[in-house]
């Protein structure tokens, strides 16, 4: 079994990639394997094809998009790391989901928010959101605190993390299988 961990943010500076490095060092020694997805790494553009992605058979004209889907479908689940942008989703990573269809149908999915409140409206959105691929989103999330998980700019999870990233990766794996 294969689990991408998706860095949903692309900013300068993004807190999204040293969870992202953490979620995967938390994945290590597990029996299904975890690959990390930095989305800043495919460059996903704005969708502007012609073709509705549902429609496109993962058969794509751009050959980021192409990359993005490939490696996308290649996993049979997903830990989305979410920044909570004005209380929902952010735009780059809500982007990269809509220019895909099949590949999320009925995939597992768990989520990990980040953010002033624990990034909890945008998990909320992404429920909603993933509802649409008829995909499998875990009860289990994470949700951490930029006041209480970060200090001086530097992500320093709470010990009680490391419990509950565990209890979503057995989740997720259940889902996925």
């Amino acid at each position: 079994m294969k689990i991408g961990i998706i860095v949903g943010s692309i900013r300068e500076g993004r807190k999204g990639e040293a969870v992202g490095q953490w979620v995967a060092e938390q994945a290590q020694g597990r029996d299904a394997t975890y690959e990390l997805l930095d989305l800043k790494a495919f460059d996903v553009p704005l969708l502007t094809s012609p073709t509705h992605p549902m429609q496109a058979k993962k058969s794509y004209d751009d050959e980021r998009v192409q990359a993005w889907s490939d490696a996308v479908d290649s996993c049979d689940g997903y830990v989305f790391v979410t920044p909570e942008y004005n209380h929902g989703v952010p735009g780059a990573l809500k982007n990269a989901v809509d220019s895909l269809g099949s590949e999320w149908v009925g995939k597992a999915v768990s989520l990990v928010g980040y953010g002033s409140v624990g990034g909890v409206r945008a998990i909320e959105n992404w429920r909603t959101v993933l509802a649409n691929f008829s995909a499998v989103v875990t009860r289990a999330e994470l949700n951490l605190s930029t006041f209480t998980d970060w200090a001086d700019n530097e992500f320093k999870p709470s010990e009680r993390r490391t419990k509950e990233i565990a209890e979503l990766f057995t989740a997720l794996e259940k889902a996925a299988s």
